[in-house]
């Protein structure tokens, strides 16, 4: 089953400039290493086991999914979910309607040479960004995301991600059969948008449509189509709201109260 957001994918046109930042932010940022796809990132571990993902191209990959999308703006580009049962969850997923490729093998090599294993599996273009890729670990997870990392702005966790949709009774019925829950309705005037929350382990995913033509949600379908829109973080720090998108490398994060 799966067991939350495993980490949040922004993609940055430079990775050392993203890690200067978020570390002027407030965040514990640690590196990642190389993939073998022309990728290599850093990463923000929280204590409730998910992660923010900062991701960059060290050479050019048209072919990349993230590619695009960082052409376009980058910022939030992806999440990922972690289950405990990849089969029954592909299984799952693809019963509701999702195209969900074969999983497939992935490797990471760490600066100190260490190379970590998983296994991904990754749904079509057309729906990359409104329903998560999920992902199990080959080697201890631990190895992958680094454990007791602590944040002096106070960050713990992730608490909800909003991703923009068009087809909202579409992505609905997908997340009501995968996961077995209905979704709660819910409205979000400021955005111009509604749409159904679903509990994802001890995250939320909330998928929004626009109710007008004039809001930030119908706005950003026009330039970026369905995908992540915005991300709250749990935090026991002082600092609360949202943070300069312009330190963020685009991603649109706002530190709300609560802890994991």
């Amino acid at each position: 089953m799966l067991t939350g957001i495993d980490h949040l994918v922004i993609a940055v046109p430079d990775l050392d400039a993203a890690v200067a930042s978020y570390r002027a932010l407030g965040f514990t940022v640690i590196p990642g290493g190389r993939h073998t796809v022309g990728t290599h990132n850093a990463l923000v571990p929280f204590a409730d086991g998910a992660y923010l993902e900062l991701i960059a191209f060290y050479e050019p990959n048209p072919a990349h999914r993230w590619w695009w999308p960082l052409q376009r703006g980058g910022g939030l580009v992806d999440f990922c979910a972690a289950t405990d049962g990849l089969a029954s969850d592909v299984a799952a997923w693809r019963a509701a309607g999702v195209a969900l490729a074969d999983p497939a093998p992935m490797t990471r090599r760490r600066p100190d040479g260490y190379e970590v294993q998983w296994v991904l599996a990754i749904p079509a273009e057309e729906q990359r960004g409104v329903v998560p890729f999920l992902i199990e670990d080959r080697t201890p997870r631990a190895e992958r995301v680094p454990t007791g990392v602590t944040h002096p702005n106070g960050v713990q966790g992730v608490d909800t991600l909003a991703v923009a949709v068009a087809a909202l009774d579409r992505a609905r019925g997908w997340y009501a059969a995968a996961l077995h829950q209905p979704g709660e309705p819910m409205e979000r005037p400021e955005l111009g948008a509604r749409g159904h929350r679903f509990a994802l382990g001890p995250h939320y995913v909330e998928l929004l449509a626009p109710t007008s033509e004039t809001g930030p949600v119908a706005d950003w379908l026009r330039r970026r189509g369905p995908s992540p829109y915005a991300a709250s973080l749990r935090t026991g720090g002082a600092t609360r709201g949202p943070l300069d998108p312009s330190q963020t490398a685009g991603a649109r994060l706002t530190l709300v109260g609560g802890g994991p």
